[in-house]
């Protein structure tokens, strides 16, 4: 099954003991967040994910091994308890042979699918200067429609345009509002990568490579 050859080919990085992960299902972010979870069950955190493939179809997550004693405990409790994960066994947090969180798990794998999506958002968020183009596109759209049509015309598919690109930078926005609520009642906090990009963490917890965070434990 699929979802078996996704879980032990991740299992496999996990047990060369590489300080990086990569997850990339085929499939929604659900999916991939349920490997993730899994992926923090063997003592790695959650990193950062993107798009990637034909036509941006691939969902990469990034999981980092996470350096304190707590997640080289949970790594050993995960091992002994699923001894035959990767070989058709149980994993944790899922149900077997599938993609599936387990009742206890949907929470979690609730939480990462929201990390995962915001950070995948993050490539359809315009900037400033985005926008700037974007609306200088439909001007300069406009004039060249004066050469054939009307001026009410040419005006008013450039506007059209406009109105469809405002109202796509404004859903992006509130989806990504909606993921921050629920992330922050959830007990993250928004800080900011060295890029300035708006990224989740805990009280305590420190950006993947070793990068501290403006809070203590």
């Amino acid at each position: 099954m699929a979802a078996e050859r996704h879980i032990a080919a991740m299992l496999q990085q996990i047990a060369r003991q590489q300080d990086i992960v990569e997850i990339a299902p085929q499939g929604t972010p659900l999916k991939a967040a349920a490997l993730a979870h899994v992926a923090e069950h063997h003592g790695y955190m959650y990193g950062v994910a993107y798009r990637t493939g034909y036509k941006n179809s691939l969902v990469q997550v990034r999981m980092y091994r996470d350096p304190r004693p707590e997640a080289r405990v949970r790594e050993a409790a995960t091992i002994t308890a699923h001894p035959q994960a990767g070989n058709g066994g149980t994993v944790p947090g899922l149900k077997q042979g599938s993609l599936k969180p387990l009742p206890e798990a949907v929470a979690a794998v609730a939480v990462l699918k929201d990390l995962i999506s915001f950070d995948v958002m993050a490539m359809y968020v315009a900037s400033r200067t985005q926008k700037v183009m974007c609306y200088l596109a439909c001007a300069v759209l406009s004039g060249l429609m004066l050469i054939d049509k009307s001026p009410v015309e040419a005006v008013a598919s450039g506007a059209t345009v406009a109105l469809l690109c405002t109202v796509a930078f404004q859903v992006g926005a509130i989806r990504r509002g909606k993921i921050t609520q629920r992330l922050t009642a959830a007990g993250f906090h928004v800080v900011r990568d060295e890029q300035g990009a708006q990224r989740f963490l805990r009280a305590g917890q420190q950006f993947p490579g070793g990068r501290t965070t403006p809070f203590a434990p």
